[in-house]
């Protein structure tokens, strides 16, 4: 091996110093000498292998790990070291370290690891230490699987592995039967016996003496079975007995293999105590009945891994299911009493035991256990027991277990409703929310009782906003089974809205979907809920009550699929009903049959109509902005500002098409700034007497160009690589306009401002060039501006201001500006604060100097990276001050849907009144950087971060007052 290594690198060296002297002869104009200091020398250097160096050399060697992987060079020559180093030492903690650092280094790409192979076997021949040895062999099994299609070193590996098997220490063992699942030959070109002897062997070691050989024999035959070996099914009564081993880890893997082996084989018949060809059982229901009874186990590890594999057998009979869910044994499907039970019913009956009669007191009933097929205890009360275990770990696991089979079987989903129920009372909230999602899965097959119901309202005073949420997402699935229960559910619901205001939104959401599935237990309520008297005028409702509109949502949504239910509405209720649905259109639906019997022929026409009219404006509106290339400045100003009015609109009116009228309402925005700037008489008058009022201007719309640009970037998903250059072209014109008129302020005494003047010039043409090489690179073609100011790049000078300036100007002035129209389905990037609600005339009051927590709650929409969500505070005195969230506050809804419920400290010095400050959601960019290329080497700093409001700014009322003294 390390002569092998001594030809290479002198191979290496030949050719490096044969490419230098090819490289020498050619005609160079400049000479640039490259040091690398590490390629040549060792990358691993050992100190002497005296016993007071031992703690020098493991240090030396824990640093060279943690610098791993290095170069192929590098990985050679620390070969080389480490096996000359083996040689001398003689301490074997080093020894081991030496070994474990030879197989992480033949990982390293393009190294010939077979050679290294043959090394360690060589000394794994010739080590008497226990603790060696189990490294090398741990070394050997990792080359071993990087050497997958070398199948004959496999067999090689095997024979080793099976000569080291009697050794007396466990560890050598346990490592021998890894290998053996490791790298056991799978070709099914190949006889089974081969591989039916390999699991025999494997077999063989379940019942060794050492607890730890035991396991590493069943994880062993667990790695046959995931590299896609099928196990023999003799292995599943040894896998049985191993439940009941006295060490954790064995019932752990046997655990696991007998899962396996009920998946493997579902209908193979077992013959159960008796002996009888109907006393048989299948696999795959004895292997459930195993694992239902390690739900009783002492370790907490093997009860939730159990609970945990319940789920996932769905081939199970419907009886065992039932089972799980009763803790009564049954004897021959009969209920078995209890002693205490019996002689309950003796003492009832008056039937005592004289003692004097032998064997009086015996059982009444005489079963003959070998000719009844006994259902294991096991499966008695699985679920119940997990669900009652004091680990919120195995209480979790069994809480999916159920709620997996349950998705699978509507009756046993109604026998398991009561217990998901008393879970929601559960004493931790991972717990209660765990619950509250599972039954959400199964709510298509269940009907809630009012007793159910009770339990399940009842968690609405929660305290967490996550819970109540949950809940009322759950309300908007299930289906209630009388009509108190809807009353029921409506009252909780109107008194959770009145203790948390800032659950308005979800709680109306709930009424919509609850009023839609259950409109004929509705209509039994319509008197009640409108307050309506058959003889009596009732007064009108307030339609700012939160509570009322719930109510409305509700009613309308029943009203949407039950004719009958409009007659009873009062006059005022169709009132409420077009107010309600323009307003809250998501939550109020068309009501065909209020329109055909009380409205009006015209305003029939018109709600009709509604729904159509957002997408074709849009499309009208969006057709206009074609024509802005054709048209003169001032008659394309008008019409851009009347664009820009109707897709505002758009957005405003239709949720779904939001996204697409704000792009295209910014963009056009930019245009609108930027045909303004250029429209101005400045342009046409010398530098020298152009007023300062004049320059600010422009100097402001280029600012508002580069803004609208960023967040044109940073706020949509969707728009193609295309469109992103068109963005990136309309940034360039805002450089060029801010260029332009830095230069015309700086011409004037260009003898004191030269140097800010060139600097300027020199990052204009750094980005001109970074941008030229990213369209180059994406192969997109530049509009005519660009492409003009591309093709004339290299003739252009930073120390010639004026020649810049005067190429710049008129090719910016003449040059048309393009349309932007997003041709995919764009996606808005924002956020909605829910809490706080601001609007408040009480002020929060805090100690001037000290800190006041507010709860920030908001729901962040299509945000790729949360790191770079912000929250943003500005004072009334207009200091800002940034907070960044704990990922931990982040809880992922959807793939782009989170919601972010954290906790802010304010602080500030006293104030003379109650004044506002303003809190809102933000995210970072960095300005400096285009796509995928930087910018730090043109004026900016690495570091330097910009925001863009990812919402409307919450104003709330506070006051630091005085410390008291």
């Amino acid at each position: 091996m390390a002569a092998h290594l001594k030809k290479r690198a002198y191979e290496d060296f030949v050719g490096a110093s044969h490419s230098v002297t090819q490289e020498e002869s050619l005609p160079t104009p400049l000479k640039i000498r490259i040091v690398n200091p590490r390629q040549g020398s060792p990358a691993l250097i050992l100190p002497d292998s005296d016993a007071n160096n031992l703690t020098e050399t493991l240090a030396v060697l824990l640093d060279f790990e943690h610098k791993l992987p290095i170069s192929l060079p590098q990985t050679e020559n620390a070969v080389q070291s480490i096996l000359a180093h083996y040689q001398v030492q003689v301490n074997v903690s080093v020894k081991v370290k030496l070994v474990h650092l030879l197989g992480q280094l033949a990982l390293t790409p393009g190294f010939d690891a077979v050679l290294l192979l043959e090394d360690l076997l060589s000394l794994l021949a010739s080590t008497e230490s226990h603790r060696v040895k189990s490294q090398l062999l741990s070394s050997l099994t990792v080359i071993g699987r990087s050497l997958f299609s070398h199948a004959e070193l496999h067999d090689k590996l095997i024979d080793t592995a099976k000569l080291h098997l009697s050794d007396l220490h466990h560890t050598v063992r346990c490592e021998c039967l890894s290998m053996i699942g490791a790298l056991s030959t799978l070709d099914k070109s190949i006889n089974k016996k081969e591989d039916k002897k390999c699991q025999r062997l494997l077999a063989a070691y379940i019942d060794d003496q050492d607890p730890r050989v035991r396991q590493s024999s069943l994880k062993s035959m667990l790695t046959l079975h995931q590299r896609g070996q099928r196990l023999d099914l003799s292995v599943y009564q040894q896998s049985v007995k191993a439940l009941t081993d006295d060490y954790e880890g064995v019932r752990l893997a046997a655990l696991k293999l007998v899962w396996v082996l009920s998946q493997v084989y579902p209908e193979e018949m077992l013959a159960v105590k008796g002996g009888s060809t109907e006393d048989q059982l299948r696999l795959v229901d004895d292997g459930f009945t195993n694992i239902c009874q390690m739900v009783n186990d002492e370790s907490m590890r093997v009860r939730t891994e159990a609970a945990g594999l319940l789920g996932s057998l769905h081939l199970v009979s419907s009886k065992f299911f039932q089972q799980t869910l009763d803790k009564k044994l049954m004897s021959g499907l009969r209920r078995k009493r209890t002693s205490h039970e019996r002689q309950k019913e003796s003492y009832a009956c008056g039937d005592w035991s004289s003692g004097q009669k032998w064997n009086d007191d015996a059982p009444k009933e005489h079963l003959d256990p070998g000719s009844i097929s006994l259902i294991n205890s096991g499966a008695c009360g699985a679920f119940v027991h997990g669900l009652e275990d004091e680990y919120l770990e195995v209480r979790s696991a069994a809480l999916d277990s159920l709620c997996e089979l349950a998705t699978q079987s509507p009756s046993f989903a109604r026998l398991s409703l009561d217990f998901l129920v008393d879970m929601f009372n559960d004493e931790i909230e991972s717990v209660r929310l765990n619950a509250i999602y599972s039954m959400r899965k199964i709510t298509q097959h269940i009907v809630l009782r009012e007793d159910q119901l009770e339990i399940i309202l009842n968690v609405l005073d929660d305290f967490s906003s996550e819970i109540r949420e949950a809940l009322h997402e759950l309300l908007c699935t299930v289906t209630l089974a009388t009509k108190s229960c809807l009353s029921r559910s409506l009252h909780f619901l109107l008194r959770n809205l009145n203790k948390y205001p800032q659950d308005k939104l979800s709680i109306w959401n709930c009424m919509k979907h609850l009023g839609s599935a259950h409109h004929d237990l509705t209509l039994t309520l319509i008197p009640e809920l409108l307050g309506t008297h058959p003889y009596f005028d009732t007064p009108e409702p307030d339609m700012d009550d939160p509570a009322y509109i719930g109510v409305m949502v509700l009613i309308l949504n029943s009203a949407a699929e039950c004719p009958t239910m409009v007659s009873l509405f009062p006059d005022y209720t169709l009132r409420h009903y077009s107010y309600l649905r323009d307003s809250l259109s998501h939550l109020v639906p068309h009501v065909k049959y209020i329109n055909s019997s009380r409205l009006s022929e015209c305003s029939d026409v018109r709600l009709q109509r509604k729904g159509q009219e957002p997408s074709v404006f849009l499309a009208q509106t969006l057709d206009k902005v074609k024509r802005l290339t054709t048209m003169a400045r001032q008659p394309s100003i008008s019409l851009m500002q009347l664009i820009i009015r109707d897709l505002e609109r758009i957005g405003e009116l239709d949720p779904g098409l939001s996204a697409c009228a704000d792009f295209c309402a910014r963009y056009i925005r930019c245009q609108l700034v930027l045909t303004k700037a250029l429209s101005e008489d400045g342009w046409n008058i010398p530098a020298s007497l152009c007023p300062q009022q004049s320059a600010d201007t422009m100097l402001a719309a280029a600012t508002q160009i580069l803004e609208l640009s960023y967040e044109l970037e940073h706020l949509f998903l969707g728009c193609s690589e295309a469109e992103q250059a068109t963005i990136m072209q309309m940034r360039f014109r805002g450089w060029t306009l801010e260029l332009l008129v830095h230069l015309r302020g700086k011409l004037n005494n260009s003898v004191s401002n030269q140097l800010a003047t060139q600097s300027i010039c020199q990052q204009y043409l750094q980005r001109l060039t970074l941008l030229h090489r990213y369209f180059m690179a994406n192969n997109v073609k530049p509009d005519t501006f660009c492409q003009a100011v591309f093709s004339e790049r290299h003739k252009l000078d930073a120390s010639k201001a004026g020649i810049l300036a005067k190429f710049l100007q008129p090719l910016l002035l003449h040059h048309t500006i393009p349309s932007l129209l997003p041709c995919n389905k764009l996606n808005g990037i924002g956020a909605k604060i829910r809490e706080p609600t601001g609007g408040s005339d009480n002020p929060l009051r805090f100690t001037a100097g000290l800190v006041l927590a507010v709860n920030i709650d908001c729901l962040l929409d299509n945000v790729q990276d949360l790191n770079q969500v912000k929250i943003k505070v500005q004072f009334a005195d207009s200091q800002v001050q940034l907070f960044n969230p704990k990922m931990s506050d982040f809880r992922s809804l959807s793939p782009l849907k989170h919601q972010l419920h954290t906790q802010i400290f304010l602080s500030h010095s006293m104030w003379s009144d109650p004044c506002h400050i303003q809190l809102s959601i933000v995210m970072t960019y960095d300005p400096i950087k285009m796509r995928d290329i930087s910018l730090t080497s043109v004026g900016g700093k690495a570091g330097d971060q910009k925001t863009i409001d990812l919402c409307t700014p919450v104003k709330v009322f506070v006051m630091p007052k005085p410390l008291k003294r």
